[in-house]
């Protein structure tokens, strides 16, 4: 999975997918939908109470702007929005139970069905080639990665995208720990996306990452002659349940595969690569090096 990783179904508008995907609306994708409905309740519930969006706003510790943007459905409220609005409104725990739905509809419809496989997942191997990977990246690493896109993204879904990215990071602190591997192409801790000062801060997040005990990282140098990993970037999953899936994109592509046949390859192919690759010792070594020259 790429940093723009994103999930199966068919391409669908600037979805969290290999750069780019389609950019006409997809049908669906409902989560405009579910967010102009729950910012219609939080209205309705305001309303009732007879506060304005400022008052509201300032019991709960948020802007009115940002009041205004979550009942028009242009921003996706955080939970402690919801908890706070619930409380104030008293709304008995009526807006509070709707922070399941906006948890879903944060997601493109693309990436939602991987962000439900992440969440069943026990062990997690990754193959990334021209990004560093999205489980990987700092919040200004994905932002200036998603500001690249092309047709550009709305501001308002550039956020969703960039709070989607890293609510899915939540892998790395779940309990029980999951088992993380992953392997990068040496160009992509070398290219300065962003800038310099982005790639040295994502660096120094990597060098972090890398060094918790169940997660292992390599890196795939550009020198080598042999190399399983030219049929593109990939993903592999192994669930709770004992079963396997995997997963892979391309330009306009994505899809989970659960075909045995199929994931059978990815998982040779995923072995091959990390043997190809510098062993976790050398690879800190590698983005240590390469930090310093940033």
């Amino acid at each position: 999975m790429s940093a723009d990783s994103g999930g199966a179904g068919r391409p669908g508008r600037a979805a969290e997918s290999a750069d780019g995907g389609r950019w006409e609306a997809d049908p669906e994708d409902d989560s405009g939908a579910v967010m102009k409905a729950v910012g219609r309740q939080v209205k309705l519930w305001r309303e009732a109470a007879g506060l304005r969006q400022a008052e509201l706003g300032a019991a709960i510790g948020y802007s009115e702007e940002m009041v205004s943007c979550v009942e028009r459905g242009r921003r996706a409220p955080k939970p402690e929005f919801l908890d706070g609005a619930d409380r104030v409104l008293e709304a008995g725990g009526k807006i509070a139970a709707m922070k399941g739905d906006v948890a879903e509809a944060r997601y493109p419809k693309k990436v939602r069905d991987l962000a439900r496989v992440e969440r069943e997942a026990v062990e997690l191997g990754a193959y990334g080639n021209h990004n560093i990977h999205g489980l990987l990246q700092t919040e200004e690493y994905a932002r200036a990665l998603l500001e690249m896109r092309r047709p550009a993204l709305s501001p308002d879904d550039l956020d969703r995208f960039v709070s989607a990215r890293l609510a899915r990071q939540e892998i790395f602190t779940r309990t029980p720990l999951v088992t993380l591997t992953f392997v990068q192409e040496e160009v992509t801790l070398l290219r300065p996306l962003g800038g310099r000062g982005v790639l040295r801060r994502q660096l120094e997040h990597l060098l972090a990452m890398a060094q918790l005990r169940h997660v292992e990282f390599q890196v795939m140098p550009t020198d080598r002659d042999d190399h399983a990993g030219m049929g593109g970037q990939l993903q592999l999953l192994n669930l709770v349940d004992g079963s396997t899936i995997g997963y892979s994109e391309a330009q306009l592509t994505t899809r989970l595969v659960s075909e045995p046949k199929e994931v059978h390859l990815l998982e040779l192919r995923y072995g091959i690569i990390r043997s190809q690759a510098l062993s976790p010792r050398e690879s800190l070594a590698f983005v240590e090096k390469a930090l310093g020259e940033t």
